[in-house]
């Protein structure tokens, strides 16, 4: 975990869950942050409590409006010289059947948790290049391994997203630039609450699985622990994470299995 220790490591979803704790305990181990998300209040409380808050930086984003992300980098690299993290860890889930759900819902998701994601890194690839050095942590999902019940949309971002990467993985060997897929199954995270409903809305709730599932700090442990092993992927999670072997493995068992799966 040394080796994270003067890193500059830029952060999205910074304000809660999984972005935050990254946060956290980045800090304790050195890192130098740019700590991103729309919630600019949020940002600067989590600044002030981290360790040498002097050493990081507050840089407000919006994943569905892109049009400025490359001023924003330019605004990093001014302020550090480099980038050697990207962890891409902003994003909003769904709660609501494909039927029912509009259209505006279905592309608000894919803009955020696939066009916003993947223009961040497009912004990035470039510093990383002429440094000849990068790693970018792409936080996706089990339900980028296999759909499930009211995630339609959120399902279709997150398999997106390994497509996506997994050319960017091959592309950019030749600069020394890694990417780990990161793909947590039930995590003890606030992300049910502001899930999108079928209209548009916040779901407003804590979901049981959500509520019952891996600690957030045990999760990062993993994350960080897959990055400095550069994986390609990893799953994390509890005994859900095994639904991506059997779909694998035992295709017609996991149709069976998953069809008596709670969605919340």
């Amino acid at each position: 975990m040394k080796k994270f220790a003067n890193k500059v490591v830029w952060i999205t979803g910074a304000s809660s869950g999984i972005g935050k704790e990254i946060a956290i305990q980045l800090a304790k181990l050195g890192s130098k942050l740019i700590l991103s998300a729309r919630n600019v209040e949020e940002l600067e409380k989590l600044k002030l409590s981290l360790n040498c808050p002097e050493n990081h930086m507050v840089l407000r984003l919006d994943l569905a409006e892109n049009e400025n992300f490359l001023n924003l980098t330019k605004q990093v690299v001014e302020k550090y010289q480099r980038i050697d993290y990207l962890f891409n860890s902003g994003g909003i889930s769904q709660r609501s059947e494909a039927s029912t759900t509009s259209m505006d819902v279905d592309r608000r998701i894919m803009e955020v948790n696939y066009f916003g994601n993947i223009a961040l890194t497009k912004a990035v690839l470039p510093i990383m290049q002429r440094q000849k050095s990068g790693h970018i942590i792409v936080t996706s999902s089990i339900a980028g391994k296999f759909g499930f019940y009211l995630r339609s949309a959120y399902a279709a971002s997150k398999h997106a997203l390994h497509g996506f990467y997994e050319s960017v993985s091959l592309e950019e060997a030749k600069y020394n630039i890694s990417v780990t897929i990161v793909c947590p199954g039930k995590i003890n995270t606030p992300i049910s609450k502001s899930a999108l409903t079928a209209d548009g809305t916040a779901h407003g709730e804590m979901d049981h699985n959500q509520a019952t599932g891996m600690s957030v700090e045990e999760c990062v442990r993993q994350i960080l622990k897959a990055t400095l092993k550069k994986k390609k992927e990893v799953l994390i999670g509890n005994k859900e994470i095994l639904a991506a072997k059997i779909k694998r493995f035992f295709p017609s068992l996991f149709w069976r299995i998953i069809k008596n799966q709670s969605p919340t």
